[in-house]
């Protein structure tokens, strides 16, 4: 094997996911660890420009940035090296947590004629792969979704109860429920509706901390338990996660296929039973649908 081909084989093979992309921001290379991130193939991308908005990269604020000025164009531009977190479009519709580092490439003259990005799931993916093995095992999971399921939820909020009853825990609540969701399954049919569904819970379930539960409460809602928090970053968890729930889509004939959640949040409190704790949090999320929906409201 040549020298040439030996670092080629190496890049391929790598866990991470690697690219090039020329001046143009023209992909030129889409390794196999680019392929398990992000759900695309090698044939599907190479060839296509970044703005065309493949990846479809956004930052914490939800702003895309293929189409403004991602690491990747900086670096390009000023020749120096970058890093950065940020959440690529999978395939299937969800959001991946990903860091990202882009490198100049350099042609004859010093001069800049390309760059190089790798990336690395940022996600507690094993955790997740591991909880849904030991969910499936105990009758505990959700059988479109994966994620747990009502049984599980129930378990979880009597040991959350306990926890904040006896020792003071500080725990949080979100409940989250799709916008329009009959409506869209009217308009696209069942199957397209589980599809989205399944979106939603993969962004849900990349997204939050490897101690924190995500479970499917029934149709179209979704709970989290949010471990070890605060108001703010109880609040500030669940608003990443509305924004990149809006921020996903699914590719449906031709064309880009989103939804949108709305949520009540709040903080488990030491006189909280089951029944006033989803009272409360129900009525919150009851409150940010009567506000307009794709919104949070939030009470400790």
């Amino acid at each position: 094997m040549d020298q040439t081909n030996f670092y080629k084989d190496v890049l391929d093979n790598l866990y991470d996911g690697v690219y090039f992309a020329d001046r143009a921001r023209r992909i030129t290379y889409w390794n196999k660890g680019a392929e398990r991130i992000s759900g695309f193939t090698s044939a599907e991308v190479l060839g296509r420009f970044c703005a065309d908005n493949i990846l479809n990269h956004v930052n914490d604020n939800g702003i895309v940035l293929c189409q403004t000025m991602c690491p990747l164009s900086h670096t390009m531009r000023d020749g120096k090296p970058r890093q950065d977190n940020i959440y690529l479009h999978h395939k299937d519709g969800h959001r991946v947590p990903v860091l990202v580092n882009a490198i100049p490439l350099y042609g004859e003259g010093h001069k800049i004629v390309g760059a190089i990005e790798s990336f690395t799931d940022s996600s507690a993916f094993q955790t997740v792969i591991e909880r849904v093995k030991l969910l499936s095992e105990i009758a505990f999971q959700d059988d479109l979704t994966g994620i747990g399921n009502r049984r599980f939820i129930e378990m979880k909020l009597k040991t959350g109860l306990t926890e904040a009853h006896e020792f003071g825990a500080n725990i949080g609540l979100l409940l989250f429920d799709v916008d329009h969701f009959k409506m869209f399954n009217d308009d696209y049919g069942h199957d397209i509706g589980d599809q989205v569904l399944k979106m939603v819970s993969n962004t849900i379930s990349h997204n939050i901390r490897p101690m924190d539960f995500l479970g499917r409460w029934g149709g179209e809602e979704f709970i989290v338990f949010l471990q070890n928090v605060d108001e703010a970053k109880a609040i500030s968890s669940a608003e990443k996660l509305r924004m990149l729930i809006e921020n996903s889509f699914l590719r449906i004939e031709h064309k880009n296929v989103s939804v949108t959640v709305s949520g009540g949040g709040t903080l488990i409190r030491a006189e909280d039973t089951t029944e006033s704790l989803f009272k409360r949090v129900d009525q919150l999320l009851y409150e940010s649908k009567h506000a307009g929906r794709n919104r949070l409201t939030f009470s400790p």
